[in-house]
């Protein structure tokens, strides 16, 4: 449709607005523009929802790797113990499934030494007429550090000052040692202890010239077990190496109580892995039925309902979740697919798991459930499963990362056009606005022109002269003109 002008407005000398016509003149070139944004919007919205499924699917490409391997989550292991009030234990990925027999004897401790009590803590330790003594003291035993500490009269004669001396040294020297001054109704008696557990730890006065008196060494023994009826020495209350991949934490002594130390599949570990596989495979297909499904509002299917990317990864997953293994051992367990652990494919494609099933399955039989997911001739399940994965969630050929990165470049192309397009809108609207600024101008200055010519033309009337012609009006006779109607005649 035409831009139209009241033509009684435009001769009054209104003239136009320059801003309206050059916007309705633009309008008319402007639909493109509009079909190319919402292109982009369209395009926008298909690729928010293609990178969430896509980090869903990488989701579900970690949970089912995890199913995978020598050391994957199916292989993890627990350790029990029959009495964790005297020793607990935790088991590392490849621990031996077995029975062990704990007996924990004695536990490793830190070495003490003590000094009888003398009247205060701030009275002079040197002997009658002495300024300077010597304390040495053994720690870890004979073939560990000594520790010598030089006591003068003034600077650290004291419990109190000898506390602070021997603390100063100590962490100058790495000797492992604190001191302190313990304070009761008897007196006052300088603590030393070491800060390491077992023979490490072993304390012992190697030379004593002060006045003081030590009480024997107490602790700085090793931890003693038996496992199986094999003795063992730790100098730590926390033992490695007597079990394979398992760690023994040895609360308190009890040589009386055999503990029993139960190392086996973890299946509640086990469980919650299958069961997160689960999880992340329902989440996928929860994302796809829900491109499929028609808004009742509109009619419409999701923003990938006609994806064809989509229906490629649907079909993907249907069909490697159907997966049977051929593999022997799995075979001839009973347990080939995904049905014989208790996890079955409901109607609308999600996953269903009956945990009565996969609890007995895991329980019963371990080995063939892990064998099942995951074998040395990468024909499990989970192996099948994660190399499919692997191939739809590559950056670069993977389903939806290509069509991401199609999207992309679409909407890269469109962008450069809108941009193109307005420059181009932007040019024009400044010439549209010069051309009709002008044709305003002369518009508004028609009445001007007009009551000028107007007045121009009175004038002129009222002088009697038009166009250069001059009209007589003297009705007389002229000399020698005869009145109009009379005639002179010769006698």
């Amino acid at each position: 449709m035409g831009i139209s002008f009241n033509a009684a407005s435009l001769l009054n000398g209104d003239g136009i607005d320059v801003n309206a016509v050059v916007a309705e003149v633009q309008a008319a070139q402007s639909g493109q523009l509009t079909t190319w944004q919402g292109d982009v919007t369209t395009l926008q919205t298909q690729a928010t929802a293609e990178s969430g499924i896509n980090t869903d699917l990488s989701n579900l490409a970690s949970a089912v790797a995890g199913l995978t391997g020598t050391s994957g989550a199916l292989t993890a292991v627990t350790a029990t113990s029959s009495l964790s009030a005297v020793v607990s234990a935790t088991a590392l990925t490849g621990a031996t499934a077995a029975n062990y027999t704990v007996v924990v004897s004695g536990l490793a401790s830190t070495g003490t030494l003590y000094t009888d009590e003398v009247a205060s803590a701030d009275t002079s330790i040197l002997t009658t007429g002495k300024t300077s003594a010597d304390l040495a003291l053994q720690i870890g035993g004979s073939g560990g550090t000594t520790a010598d500490i030089a006591i003068t009269a003034g600077s650290n004669d004291t419990l109190t000052k000898l506390a602070a001396s021997i603390n100063s040294q100590s962490a100058t020297n790495k000797w492992g040692i604190t001191a302190s001054v313990v304070t009761d109704a008897t007196g006052a008696r300088l603590a030393i202890y070491s800060q390491a557990t077992g023979s490490s730890g072993a304390l012992a006065t190697a030379n004593n010239t002060t006045g003081l008196t030590f009480e024997p060494p107490v602790g700085g023994t090793n931890a003693q077990v038996t496992i199986n009826g094999i003795p063992y020495a730790s100098d730590t209350n926390t033992v490695t190496g007597a079990i394979p991949d398992v760690t023994l934490n040895l609360t308190s002594a009890d040589p009386a109580t055999p503990v029993t130390l139960t190392v086996g599949p973890n299946t509640t570990s086990i469980t919650n892995s299958i069961n997160n596989f689960v999880v992340e495979y329902n989440t996928v297909v929860g994302d796809i039925n829900a491109q499929y499904a028609v808004n009742p509002a509109t009619n419409n299917e999701g923003p990938l309902g006609s994806d064809s990317a989509l229906r490629i990864l649907q079909s993907s997953l249907e069909s490697e979740i159907a997966y049977t293994t051929t593999d022997p051992t799995s075979v001839s367990s009973g347990l080939s697919n995904l049905g014989a652990l208790g996890i079955t494919v409901n109607n609308d494609g999600t996953l269903s798991v009956d945990s009565s099933t996969l609890t007995t399955t895991l329980t019963s039989n371990p080995s063939a459930a892990q064998n099942f997911f995951t074998n040395a001739n990468s024909t499990g399940f989970a192996d099948n499963l994660n190399t499919a994965l692997t191939s739809l969630t590559d950056p670069s050929e993977g389903i939806l990362n290509s069509d991401l990165a199609e999207n992309q470049g679409e909407q890269t192309e469109l962008t450069s056009e809108i941009t193109n397009f307005q420059t181009q809108l932007a040019a024009q609207k400044v010439q549209l606005e010069t051309e009709f600024s002008q044709v305003n101008a002369t518009l508004e200055s028609y009445p001007f022109t007009l009551q000028e010519v107007t007045a121009e033309l009175g004038s002129m009337s009222a002088t009697g002269s038009i166009t250069g012609t001059t009209t007589n009006t003297n009705t007389g006779p002229t000399s020698g003109q005869s009145v109009s109607g009379s005639s002179s005649s010769g006698s």
